[in-house]
C-alpha cells in the first residue's frame, strides 16, 4: 500500500461540490485523512474564490489507475474538462503526490511541481502530514510550507464548517 496525496478544489457550489467528493473518495477508497478546507482567490483567471483541502489515503492502485479514477469521480460529480485550463469548476481533484515516487508515472509528473508553489496545495498537505519528506525537496511538508508562507504567497482563509 502507497499514500496518496490529493488536492481538492471547488469554486462553484463549492460546500456541496467538496462534501460530495469527501463521500465518493471515502466510498471508493476508505478512511481519509482530511485537511481542513481554505478558501482562496482563484489563481489564473478572473473567478469565484475557491474551497481548497488535502486528503490522503492508502492504496494499492498504480498512479495512473488512480487518477483515472479520480477523473471518473470528478466527472459522476459535474465536471467538464474545457479547451482552458484556469477556469471555474465544480471540482477539481489532483493526485499531488505518491509516496516517495519522483518522476514521471505516464502521463503524470510526481510529485506535481505545483506542491511546492502554491499555497493553497502546501498548506493543507502540511496540516495532514507535517513531517512527510517531499520526495524531490527532501524537506518535510512542514518545513516547506514555513518556508512558502514566510514569501507570502497567497490569502487563504480557513472555512468555518
Amino acid at each position: 500500500m502507497t499514500i496518496a496525496f490529493l488536492s481538492i478544489g471547488s469554486n462553484i457550489e463549492r460546500r456541496r461540490n467538496v462534501r460530495a467528493a469527501l463521500a465518493g473518495l471515502e466510498a471508493e477508497f476508505g478512511p481519509l485523512n482530511t485537511s481542513t478546507v481554505y478558501q482562496c482567490p482563484a489563481v489564473g483567471f478572473a473567478g469565484a474564490d475557491f474551497y481548497n483541502l488535502a486528503v490522503s489515503f492508502e492504496t494499492d492502485l498504480a498512479p495512473d489507475a488512480l487518477v483515472d479514477r479520480l477523473k471518473a469521480l470528478e466527472h459522476r460529480l459535474g465536471r467538464r474538462r474545457g479547451e482552458h485550463k484556469f477556469e471555474d469548476r465544480p471540482i477539481d481533484i489532483d493526485l499531488v503526490m505518491y509516496g516517495d515516487r519522483a518522476g514521471r508515472s505516464g502521463e503524470h509528473r510526481l510529485p506535481r511541481q505545483d506542491v511546492l508553489k502554491r499555497a493553497f496545495i502546501l498548506r493543507p498537505l502540511a496540516e495532514i502530514a507535517p513531517g512527510f519528506v517531499h520526495p524531490v525537496a527532501g524537506r518535510t511538508l512542514a518545513e516547506l510550507w514555513q518556508e512558502l508562507s514566510d514569501s507570502d504567497d497567497g490569502a487563504l482563509e480557513p472555512v468555518e464548517s
